[in-house]
Order: C-alpha cells, then structure tokens, then sequence
C-alpha cells in the first residue's frame, strides 16, 4: 500500500484536474507526432529518391531541430500554468504532513505517467500519420505516390530520446520550484503579484520608440540585402516593444478605464475592469505572447504559402529562357571570336535534329563588376566599406549597344562616354557614373533591359551600363582588382532560347547539348579561350527549384502548426488561470445579488477588452512588416506583391476566424469557472 499511494495520487491529481491536464497531454502527443513525422521523412529513402528529394529533406533537417527546440520551449512554459495551479494542493499536502521528498515522489510519478501516455499514443498515431504525410510530400515534389507501410526505428529512437529529455527537465524544474518554496509560499501561490502595479510611463514611451522605429525600418529600407540583415533586428524591437507596451501600456489603458466614470461604474465594466487592473503585469505578459506567436504564424504562412502558389512564376524569372547558356572568358574579343560560332554551330545542330519550334533566342554579351558608392564613385578595391555602406553596393553589368538594340528592338545611338542606364531593385538618381578612377560614363538616359535572371534572383540592385565601344571598355576595366588584390572584372557570354517541348524532351536536349559542348572543349582544351562554362535546363532545374519552394512551404505550415498550439494553449490556460483566480470574486458578489447575466455580461466585457488586442496589434505588426518581408520575397525570385497581399489577407481571415473559436470556447470555460457551473456550461 505505502509504495502505490504516490501513483494513486498522482493519477488522482491528474483525473480531478482534467481541465488542466487534457489539453497539456493532448499538446505533448501533438508535439510528438509532429517530430517523429518529420524526422521520418527527413530520413525516408523513398522521399530521397524523389527528384528535388534530397533538397526537401535538407530543409526537413533544418525544420527537425526547430521543432525539436520549440517543443522543449513551449512544453516548459504551458507546465508553468499546471504548476502554478498545482501549488495550492501541494501545499496543503505538505501542512497535513507529508514532506516535500513525498510530495517531490508524486510529480515524478505525474510526468511518468504524462510522458507515457504522451510518448505512447504520440508514437502510434505518428507512425499512422506519416504514410499521409509522405503521400503531401510526393505530390509536393510531383513523383508518384507509393502505398506501401514503413515504420522507421531510427526516428522513433530519436523521438523517444529527444522527448524523455524535456520531460526530465520539466521535472528537474518542478522539483526545483517545489526545493525552494514554503508551505505558506504554496497555499498562496496563486495569489502572488496581487498588487496593482503602477503605470510605468517610462516602459510604453520606450515601447513605442522601439516600435516606431521598427515600423520605420520595415517601410523605407530599400535594399534586399539591408532588409536581410536588419529583419531580425527589426524582429527583437518588435517583440521588445511588444512585451513593454503590453505590460505597461495596458495597465495605463486600465487606470483610464477607471477614471472614466461613465465606463467604468457599469456593472460588466466594474469587475472586468477592476480584475484586470490586479494581474495586467503579468496579464500583459501572456497577451504579449499571444502576439507575438499570432503575428509569427501569419508572417511564415503567408510568405511560404505565397512562395509556393507563385513557384512557376519565380521559375521563369530565375531562368527567363528554356535553355540558358553561360561562357566566361578573360577576352571580350573572344566573344566574336571562331570559338564562339563553332559552340553556336553545337547548338544548331542538336536543335536541327528535332521538330519542335525553337524560339525567343537571347544571345549577348556583358562585363561585370561588383561595388560599392562612395564619394560619388563606385569602388572596387578600396577595402574601406563597413555595415553601414551594404546599402550601397551594386552589380555592374556593361552591355554592348549593338547587342541592346538587337535584343530590345531599338536604334539607339551613343558617342563618346554616354550609356544608356538600366537598373534593378533601386534607383540611381546621378548624370554621371564613375567606376574606381576611370573616367566617368555620361548617363544619356533611363532604358528598359530584359536580363538573363541572375539579377533578378542576386540580392543587391543591379546597374546595367550599355556603352558604344564593348571591347574597349571591356579592355579598360580588365585590370579593376577588388580590395584583396583579386581580379574584379569578367566578361560573360549569354546564349538562351525557348522548346515547344514537354518537360522530358527539354531535359533530353539540355543534356545532349551539353554533352556535345563538353566534347568540344574537352578537344580543344588546351587553346579554349572561356575560362568557364555552364548550361541550365528550366525543365531540368524544376524538381530542385519546386523542391525548396515546397520544402518552405512544408516548414511554414508546421512551423505555423507549433505557433498556433502555442497560442491556444496560453489563451485557453490563461482564461482557466484567471477563472480560478476571479472565482471567489465572483462568489461573493452573487451573495450580494450579482446575476449570472450579469456575470456573463462582466466575463464578456473582461474577455473582450483584452483578447482581441493581440489580434489587432498582430494585425498591425503585419502591414507595417508587409514592405520588408515583400522585399525578403524578391530574393527567392517572387516579385509578385499583388499576389503575396491577396495570400497574407486571406491568412488573417482564416486565422482570424480561428482565433475568434478560441475566444468562445475559453470564454464559456472561464463563465464556467467563475460561475460555479463548472462542466455543465455548453
């Protein structure tokens, strides 16, 4: 008998505290299921035989130690919630004479009942998941569907290990809690912060300076390179200022609820009002969280959603043409030179043994450069440049006129130093160029340019100079070193075009060409003037391409799954928290003739007042991030805005809907509780 009381104990607190518990183990199996599935395909032969297969599972990888890390983080602060409630009852098993090693006896007995049955039904039902996360994967990457059972040991180990990891940390940090508190301290846990806090001006003025300034960095950074690194800054103020605002603002929201007479000295606005004003440092906390965790699900989901529904589209920027060729050389002269007819013979020869009609050929040449503007100069070599200068670095390309008009369809005439000026992703406002010391270049003026897809996928503005005289310029700048000493200058040689071809044929054709392409080097390799060379197949490139869309996409969603049980569970145990606590409150004022209308009224009114701020402030956080995660998007290819603010309104209004069911159910639990009705409220 003496050695199963703590079990019977343990499964006894677990039972009369269903309320508490069921979601928490509930979450635990969906954390489990979530990282076994995943791991599974991360590790499964069949995905990795997949085209674009092995890329996907890189992701998965990546996506594996992310949930991994978020499960132990999430899994440790919904515990907290069990914790602070249990304390009361521990404590009062510690007054009628049971020490703290007993008490410490039944939490162990507690998580090893809570990981067993996490762990057990996690496994199974993930082992049972993951053939229909498999068949999403294959349809994904676009490979055929495999019906056949695999259980993969390995990820179940994994699983297993990963898991009793947390949930012995949990305990370690109960027992820790348990170490250091009272019996006094326990009785009255959950009365602790009970003091109205003071408005902290201070705290919301620097809240909003740190939000303002993120805002103000999310809508006038223009460069995507200056918007990747500073998103995460941008990311911290916002959270900061979050959390700050939220603690601090929302009590200074409280204390002028209060000093409204006509709001406040209402029945449903009276005790709302007052509850709140008691708790709002650490109400304001879990507000802050929700958030937070909101804005987060809709940030990922929208911008892997949108990344994934506009995949072909980012396909054809990142290869404009079918088949797109690249030859690099020291020697612009090489460029018109009998090498570069003969490759140009290979490639009308392979295409002459096929039907289809071939079409939309591109075929140029250009010089290119990286750097950076300073002093009116873009410098190649001086090594001066600091963080503050990744704003101003450019691509430079310089574009032979003759190859410009023949490719635009123009008759435009240069003399002297004047270009025409073409440029991407930024603007450049100056009527002279000047690269390094070399005389400056004369801007005639602003054209149009159909490029070859590297500069729309290269992180930095692009700057397309087309000169009059190619080969001496070229000559000119083919001593340009950057700030190591290396050579900074190449000359590149683009050879593209179209197939009225099914994907299959395409690939047949690229690998031919390329094959006859090798040979003919490989003849000649001794006396070959390019430096380089390199062919790229659309059709070929797909399944890669489509694989780390989709590998996004994947880890988007399950990433926004995480986030989304996250805020639940804090909404659901925050209302259920906050339900215990208010429940002698509201016990005495039925005594003195509150209705339960009336209650239901002053639940809705407490509910209302701060559930939807999160939503809001989520919301908000979300149009002013629009610009820079727009601008993130313009890195992978997706130049789409229409589409990406279509996909990210729909996500709110799914997400909103969903959040909006949150607040009814947790709402009727916290009627419930304050109520005395308990289980009974529908």
């Amino acid at each position: 008998m003496k050695h199963t009381i703590y079990p019977r104990l343990a499964w006894t607190g677990i039972r009369k505290n269903s309320r508490l518990y069921l979601p928490y183990i509930l979450t635990c199996i969906g954390m489990v299921i979530m990282f076994y599935i995943i791991s599974f395909l991360s590790a499964s032969d069949y995905i990795g035989s997949c085209k674009g297969g092995k890329q996907m599972q890189m992701v998965l990888q990546i996506c594996c130690g992310l949930i991994g890390f978020l499960s132990a983080l999430f899994l440790f602060y919904t515990n907290s919630f069990l914790m602070r409630r249990r304390k009361k009852e521990f404590g009062l098993y510690n007054i009628l004479g049971m020490g703290k090693w007993n008490i410490a006896r039944v939490l162990l007995w507690e998580t090893i009942m809570i990981a067993g049955i996490s762990l057990f039904a996690g496994v199974v039902l993930g082992v049972l998941l993951s053939k229909i996360a498999e068949l999403c994967m294959v349809n994904i990457l676009g490979a055929e569907a495999l019906f056949l059972m695999s259980v993969d040991i390995t990820s179940i180990l994994h699983t297993l290990i990963l898991f009793s990891m947390i949930f012995l940390l949990i305990l370690a940090n109960a027992l820790r809690q348990l170490h250091f508190a009272n019996p006094i301290e326990l009785l009255h846990s959950e009365n602790t912060g009970e003091r109205p806090p003071r408005a902290n001006w201070l705290f919301a003025v620097v809240g909003v300076a740190l939000l303002g300034g993120a805002y103000y960095l999310a809508v006038t950074l223009e460069n995507p390179i200056e918007v990747m690194l500073l998103f995460f800054v941008a990311v911290i103020m916002v959270i900061a200022a979050t959390y700050l605002l939220f603690m601090a603002g929302s009590v200074v929201i409280c204390k002028v609820l209060q000093r409204n007479k006509k709001y406040y000295y209402r029945t449903n606005h009276f005790i709302s009002v007052s509850s709140m004003v008691y708790r709002m440092k650490r109400n304001g906390a879990g507000l802050a969280s929700i958030c937070i965790l909101c804005t987060m699900v809709l940030v990922m989901v929208s911008s892997t959603v949108c990344l994934y529904v506009g995949k072909e589209e980012g396909m054809r920027i990142r290869y404009p043409r079918d088949i797109n060729f690249y030859a690099r050389t020291d020697n612009a002269a090489a460029l018109t030179g009998t090498e570069a007819e003969e490759l140009r013979g290979i490639f009308h020869k392979v295409l002459s043994g096929y039907p289809q009609k071939v079409e939309n050929f591109m075929d140029y040449r250009r010089g290119e450069t990286s750097v950076y503007e300073k002093d009116g100069v873009l410098w190649t070599e001086d090594p001066g440049v600091y963080a503050s200068d990744i704003g101003k670095i450019w691509q430079v390309y310089l574009v032979p006129l003759e190859d410009y008009n023949r490719l635009m369809g123009e008759n435009e005439e240069l003399s002297g130093r004047e270009v025409l000026l073409y440029t991407t992703k930024r603007s450049y406002n100056g009527k002279e160029i000047c690269l390094s010391n070399h005389t400056p270049f004369t801007v005639k003026k602003n054209v149009d340019f159909i490029d070859d897809g590297e500069a729309a996928m290269i992180a930095i503005p692009s700057m397309f100079l087309i000169v009059a005289d190619f080969d001496a310029v070229a000559e000119e700048f083919s001593g340009l070193v950057d700030y190591a000493g290396d050579k900074a200058f190449s000359i590149k040689w683009i050879y593209a075009f179209d197939l009225a071809f099914e994907d299959e044929g395409q690939v047949e054709i690229t690998n031919e060409i390329w094959d006859s392409v090798m040979q003919y080097e490989k003849d000649r390799i001794e006396e070959s003037v390019f430096t380089s060379l390199q062919i790229e197949g659309i059709a070929k490139e797909r399944s890669n391409f489509f694989a780390l869309y989709g590998g996004l996409f994947f880890l988007g969603i399950l990433l926004g799954i995480v986030f989304v049980f996250a805020a639940v569970l804090i909404m659901y145990y925050k209302q259920v928290s906050e339900g215990y606590e208010d429940q002698s409150r509201f016990e005495i004022m039925q005594k003195v003739g509150m209705t339960k209308e009336e209650i239901k009224k002053s639940v809705n009114s407490q509910v209302i007042t701060v559930f939807f701020l999160p939503l809001l402030a989520a919301g908000l956080h979300l149009a002013f991030a629009f610009p820079m995660i727009n601008k993130c998007l313009v890195m992978f290819g997706l130049m789409n805005g229409e589409l990406l603010a279509v996909v990210t309104l729909i996500c709110f209004g799914v997400f909103a809907l969903l959040y909006v069911a949150v607040y009814r159910i947790t709402s009727h639990s916290y009627y419930a509780i304050v109520s005395g009705m308990g289980r009974d409220v529908h």
